[in-house]
């Protein structure tokens, strides 16, 4: 089956194809369509709304089977109200620098002892026709927890602050310090089942 994935972001689109390989799927992307792309409003409150509009908007453009997904950051410590969810960078109303997301979240972790536990929450929304749509926020499909401290690592990456806050639970050590760092295997699993599942119903 011909499935487009709505994103323009390759590294994204290559992940997954790694992920459904051994399915009888066969990924696009959006770069790889010639035409306009609609624009669409993420007003969702939740990674599961925000992906269903945009799959939504990209099935109503394009008349295939398409896939959207989106994530969310959710800590263990934190009350539902106090999450980042989808808003990771947006803090009341302010979208930060990378150097406010780390001022910002590793107070969050002082806060807390020093530390706190969480996890990216994603979710996929899948229509093959105006008749089947499928759905997941399921833990299967998040990322394996990972703690987040107050003392940041010397070492930063454009576009990824949390990371130099981010450790290991496994060792203990900051992700940066491992010589892999790779948490994407059980959310691999989670989406090459939740496909597997539904083209065994067709």
């Amino acid at each position: 089956m011909k499935i487009l994935y709505g994103t323009t972001n390759k590294g994204k689109l290559q992940a997954m194809e790694a992920a459904v390989k051994s399915l009888d799927i066969e990924l696009i992307g959006l770069n790889e369509l010639d035409c306009e792309l609609p624009c669409i409003n993420e007003i969702g409150l939740t990674p599961l709304e925000n992906a269903e509009i945009k799959a939504k908007a990209y099935y109503e453009a394009f008349h295939m089977p398409v896939f959207s997904c989106d994530s969310g950051l959710y800590f263990d410590e934190l009350k539902e109200e106090e999450q980042p969810g989808i808003h990771v960078r947006r803090i009341n109303g302010k979208e930060l620098t990378d150097d406010e997301m780390i001022q910002y979240y590793s107070s969050l972790a002082k806060q807390h002892g020093g530390k706190i536990t969480g996890r990216y929450r994603n979710a996929i929304y899948f229509i093959i026709d105006e008749n089947h749509h499928y759905s997941s926020m399921d833990m299967s499909i998040a990322t394996e927890p990972f703690i987040l401290i107050g003392e940041p690592h010397s070492k930063r990456v454009e576009g990824f602050p949390l990371d130099s806050l981010s450790i290991d639970i496994a060792s203990g050590k900051y992700y940066y310090d491992l010589e892999v760092k790779d948490v994407s295997t059980s959310v691999d699993d989670g989406v090459r089942k939740f496909f597997s599942e539904i083209l065994q119903k067709l």
